[in-house]
């Protein structure tokens, strides 16, 4: 039995509503790209959009509490910059149970599967490949055999997944994808990426407690520095030469103004690298980076389109 009774609120904080933020900002960059064609929104089919991206978002993080919570992760972890790191901490602080947490994952699945579907029946067959899409790496993120956060993969995993993100909710409103879709959710994704990297800097020796190699884990301290530097400036360089390239709206170099967020962290980074304890300043720069930089470009192409 529950050491608490489950309810709404309880449910809310298993899902860890800080990091839904940055779905609702890849959803309304898809939504304003969409709209930058001079084409019209449906605004009920991009409110259906947002509500079921954060849905999934929710569903997967408490399904990650179950599998951390599971194999140990997070009750090793007693040295996270919480509430960044270490998963929600209602398992190991005795809320909520494991039988809990999973039962609420699922449930939550429960209610994704059906809307998606009504929404891809609604929107065209290709949202209902990018739902699906989105929906297995939500699984295979977390969960064995495929365990990709364990195998130094998780980074690439969110970072499809947040591209998809942006990729779906203009699809939902084009009933297609583009090149100019594809292209422009590639920073942002970039971007997501990074905030998975430098929150498992803190989590790195309990992880390697209990063999969960995550990237940050197989390149230490130094490598994790450098491979959030490299990140960071391979997202910033593909946004500026997608719009060099015209394949991107021009007005998407608004994205840049982002840039001095992810190097404040990066420089931060570098320099306690060693001592995780001090990285919470750069991991809020991170997420802000992520978010400011999707905001940045909804608003740039939400202006195109009025001058439409």
């Amino acid at each position: 039995m529950s050491p608490t009774p489950l309810d709404l609120k309880l449910i809310w904080r298993m899902t860890r509503p800080g990091f839904l933020i940055v779905t609702a900002a890849g959803c309304v960059l898809g939504i304003a790209l969409a709209a930058a064609c001079g084409c019209g929104i449906s605004w009920g089919r991009a409110a259906a959009t947002i509500g079921l991206a954060l849905l999934a978002h929710a569903a997967a993080n408490v399904l990650n509490d179950f599998e951390d919570g599971r194999s140990g992760a997070d009750a090793a972890n007693t040295a996270g910059l919480f509430p960044f790191t270490g998963g929600s901490r209602l398992i190991q602080n005795g809320v909520v149970t494991l039988d809990d947490t999973r039962q609420v994952a699922l449930a939550l699945f429960g209610l994704v599967i059906p809307a998606g579907v009504l929404l891809a029946v609604l929107s065209g067959g290709v949202v209902f490949s990018i739902g699906l899409a989105g929906l297995f790496l939500a699984w295979a993120y977390s969960s064995p055999p495929l365990s990709l956060m364990r195998r130094g993969l998780g980074e690439l995993a969110v970072a499809a997944a947040w591209w998809l993100v942006v990729l779906g909710a203009y699809a939902v409103q084009r009933g297609t994808v583009s090149v100019v879709a594809a292209a422009t959710a590639s920073s942002f994704a970039g971007l997501i990426a990074n905030i998975l990297l430098i929150n498992g800097i803190p989590d790195a020796a309990a992880d390697a407690q209990v063999g969960k190699r995550t990237l940050a884990v197989r390149l230490g301290p130094q490598g994790s520095a450098l491979a959030y530097t490299a990140l960071a400036s391979a997202s910033y360089a593909l946004l500026a030469v997608g719009v060099a390239f015209d394949l991107q709206p021009p007005t998407a170099i608004w994205g840049l103004l982002s840039a001095p967020l992810s190097a404040s962290a990066a420089v931060y980074l570098w320099r306690h690298a060693t001592t995780p304890q001090a990285l919470r300043p750069a991991i809020i720069y991170t997420i802000a980076a992520a978010v400011l930089h999707a905001l940045a470009m909804s608003v740039s192409l939400a202006l195109s389109a009025r001058a439409l």
